[in-house]
């Protein structure tokens, strides 16, 4: 499948800043594009791609990633802020701005060949992560001057930070395309049954060759899969909505609240009213 380009700045600019908050289902589809983005999900959850890696993602996470590496985020509809909307910050900017950078200002020499020399998409926690959303939430009400001198700093945090993982690269692989659409099935079809008859038509493979392919690609199987995520999925809701245990258990796709209970409980290792009350306490103290 050709990936769709997607060009967010215009030529003349080196850097652009896009602070976004819409409906869950109005991101850009999968894209790549030849800058690099600097992404900070502020408001949602759901399933991210990033070259051949797919992954869930939370509120909160920075993402790196450099230019040309197909990417989108799709997000879960349940998971919103009071006005039913998700929330993100992007950074786009030039390889030709770090260059220009390093040429103008020796300073940044180093630091930015840390960063001009990373292949992968990087994902940034601890002490750097915090540093960064404030950076990036600041520049929301900044000039363009502002925002040049707050980005500078940003990419300073970003080749100073050893605080990061790795969470997507390119890598051919046959069958990622097939793959990535059995993620995404998932994510728009989890609150239902889903059958292995189903999902192997969709991956366009007899069920027995999908279940090994599915294993093969993952390292687990398609069933425990699609549990961990219903699983993931309900702990985002108990958290960020006040729908009752009860009705998460039906949105996620369980259906039978003694299962879903106890399959909560093995994963997790408490309860989903003890799971809700640890999280909101915490996120209470931390605001």
């Amino acid at each position: 499948m050709k990936k769709p380009k997607y060009y967010p700045s215009k030529s003349s600019e080196t850097f652009s800043f896009d602070h976004v908050h819409t409906e869950f289902d109005k991101q850009v589809p999968l894209h790549q594009q030849e800058t690099w983005e600097l992404a900070y999900i502020i408001t949602g959850s759901g399933i991210r791609t990033i070259g051949d890696v797919v992954e869930n993602f939370s509120e909160g996470e920075i993402i790196l990633i450099p230019p040309d590496i197909p990417h989108c985020w799709s997000f879960d509809k349940n998971i919103h802020d009071k006005e039913g909307k998700i929330e993100n910050i992007c950074i786009f900017f030039k390889s030709k701005f770090l260059n220009d950078l390093k040429n103008f200002y020796p300073e940044f020499g180093n630091s930015l060949l840390k960063i001009e020399e990373n292949t992968n998409a990087l994902s940034f926690y601890g002490k750097a992560q915090k540093k960064l959303q404030e950076l990036l939430k600041s520049m929301s009400s900044q000039n363009a001057i502002e925002r040049l001198s707050s980005l500078l700093l940003i990419l300073n945090q970003i080749s100073s930070s050893e605080s990061a993982n790795i969470v997507g690269y390119i890598k051919e692989r046959k069958n990622e395309d097939k793959l990535h659409e059995v993620y995404m099935f998932v994510l728009n079809q989890s609150h239902r049954a889903i059958t292995l008859d189903e999902v192997a038509q969709i991956a366009g493979m007899p069920k027995s060759t999908f279940c090994l392919f599915f294993k093969k690609m993952t390292g687990k199987s398609f069933v425990t899969y699609l549990i961990e995520f219903r699983i993931e999925s309900s702990c985002q809701m108990l958290i960020k909505t006040k729908l009752s245990v009860s009705e998460i258990c039906v949105e996620t796709g369980f259906n039978d609240i003694p299962y879903f209970n106890r399959i909560f409980k093995k994963i997790k290792k408490i309860t989903p009213t003890e799971y809700r009350k640890t999280h909101t306490t915490r996120l209470e103290y931390l605001s």
